[in-house]
């Protein structure tokens, strides 16, 4: 059996070719279906056979793949042919999921309760051809399109399923990646093969910490193994980089402090948006197009996907370079990380693994506030690794060091002020001050950043700005679901507030981290000793 962090090499590895992959277990893996389905796979993508490009990805054949592409090549020559009849004859198509109709008259709370047995899944087995991969115990999807779990969604789901008392679903969905840290080395951007090449941001020390305010330092203890597996992942190819390069996601600063970047291990088109991304960089002809690849998949596994945060031009996604970015989300969340190894660590008696994980956390703050702070505008910024220089835009993202205490009170009482001026609207923060038609910039506004703000600011006692926040949010919130009996993904703040728009997909509805987002504010904000079940109630 491979050390966790060889395998998940040698996994990558594998992902990047058209050999069998196999799981740690031993177990094979299925491929991307754009490997195990070209060139077929490709046709179906630009003949544009469905609405939307993730359809396909997502579907199963009916019997061997590669029976289905040996009869597509010689029916494709026969008069009459039709790719899309074809299709449904050989493949299992997920088809739209039924829209759920709440009860009449329920609360903002009832009905985000009641939302929790419908996006539940559970599949322990699944179909090897096709591309879901299996989890052994049931999980909390975010709905519409999105049909399998989704790693940082998943934090904020489960502070909805806490405020719920559904701490055995908690601890089902922290097993859950804990046994994909397991058998893939990482946690993949969700529980699909074509995910395999990236992850999401590093949340899963959150979802212990959450955890542990349920079970106590045990959480710690039982998950060490897997968070340590997880701080390997985001710095392998560390050892022996030199001032100014960086390896996979590990920067080494010009200073020799250690940072880091998102990154995907594949630099082709992604498979549940393929011919998207081939138009994309057909818009950019000077550069490879494996870098525009590169780059894209870098995006999303930032989760910002996609951000004039990541963009040279705020108004052309071509020219996104995510991978030349050191971004300030990423590297506060991976402090937190080194926080929580050295936490379980000392909680498992392991006193020398305490001591490296403290001293690495200390480096990491000490890196973030000298690299990722803009003394001169007075708040967290990315950094751009081409010109030395930190970005020059506000983001939500400036508020993680605030809520990972990283920020030193000075800095974040600029930060607030910053954010104050300009990102607060009246429906709740803006993402971003740049209007450009993608959907994490303005006038969107998403549910882990209100929270991340809520509670970061209230950690250094900007708790006026905190409630502002909130209640704007919660609000919102609370308007789109009395006017259409929903919650959904994002939300537009600025303006006429309601639903969010942009992006490479229609607006959707569910919504897993909206719906934990909404009850962790409704318990944050209700007056001492009363239960609040909308946003009426937040005095």
């Amino acid at each position: 059996m491979y050390p966790r962090a060889r395998f998940a090499g040698l996994l990558l590895a594998c992902l990047l070719h058209s050999g069998v992959c196999a799981a740690q277990s031993g177990a094979p893996l299925p491929l991307t279906p754009d490997q195990q389905w070209a060139p077929l796979f490709q046709q179906v993508q630009r003949a544009h056979v469905f609405k939307d490009q993730k359809t396909f990805a997502d579907a199963v054949p009916k019997g061997d793949p590669a029976a289905a592409v040996a009869e597509w090549k010689r029916a494709r020559t026969q008069p009459g042919f039709d790719l899309g009849t074809f299709v449904g004859e050989h493949f299992t198509v997920p088809g739209e999921a039924d829209a759920y109709v709440p009860p009449a008259g329920q609360t903002l709370r009832a009905h985000i309760e009641t939302l929790w047995p419908h996006l539940t899944r559970s599949t322990p087995d699944v179909d090897p051809n096709g591309s879901l991969l299996p989890l052994p115990k049931p999980y909390v999807v975010p709905g519409g399109r999105f049909r399998e779990v989704y790693y940082w969604d998943s934090y904020f789901t489960l502070l909805g399923l806490a405020s719920s008392g559904r701490w055995e679903q908690v601890r089902d969905m922290v097993d859950n990646f804990a046994w994909q840290l397991d058998q893939y080395g990482h946690i993949p951007n969700g529980n699909r093969s074509y995910y395999l090449s990236r992850s999401q941001p590093p949340f899963f020390s959150l979802m212990v910490d959450l955890l542990a305010t349920h079970e106590g330092d045990a959480a710690y203890q039982r998950y060490l193994p897997q968070l340590r597996a997880e701080h390997a992942f985001w710095m392998r190819g560390s050892e022996g980089l030199a001032p100014g390069a960086a390896s996979e996601r590990v920067v080494r600063m010009n200073d020799g402090s250690l940072l880091n970047r998102y990154w995907d291990a594949r630099a082709v088109p992604r498979t549940e948006s393929w011919t998207d991304d081939l138009a994309t960089a057909a818009k950019a002809p000077q550069r490879a197009a494996s870098q525009v690849y590169r780059d894209l998949r870098a995006g999303a596994e930032s989760g910002w996907d996609f951000s004039s945060r990541w963009l040279v031009h705020p108004a052309e996604l071509s020219s996104i370079h995510t991978t030349q970015i050191v971004p300030v989300d990423l590297n506060s969340l991976l402090f937190h990380l080194e926080k929580t190894v050295a936490r379980a660590a000392r909680a498992s008696g392991e006193r020398a693994v305490w001591r490296d994980f403290e001293r690495m956390a200390k480096q990491r703050r000490e890196a973030i506030n000298a690299l990722l702070w803009d003394e001169r505008q007075g708040w967290y910024a990315d950094r751009d690794m081409e010109r030395g220089t930190p970005r020059p835009a506000l983001t939500a993202a400036a508020l993680f060091p605030l809520w990972l205490e990283v920020a030193e009170r000075a800095q974040a009482k600029r930060t607030a002020q910053a954010v104050e001026v300009q990102l607060l609207r009246e429906g709740g923060l803006l993402t971003t001050t740049e209007n450009t038609g993608q959907q994490w910039d303005a006038p969107n506004g998403w549910a882990p950043l209100q929270w991340v703000a809520v509670d970061g600011l209230q950690r250094y006692g900007q708790d006026g700005l905190a409630r502002q926040v909130g209640v704007r949010f919660l609000r919102t919130v609370q308007r789109v679901y009395e006017r259409e009996g929903k919650l959904v993904e994002k939300y537009v703040v600025e303006g006429e507030v309601g639903g969010g728009g942009g992006g490479e997909y229609p607006l959707q509805d569910g919504f897993g981290w909206s719906n934990g987002v909404a009850l962790a504010l409704l318990d944050r904000l209700c007056a001492e000793g009363k239960r609040c079940e909308s946003a009426g109630d937040v005095e």
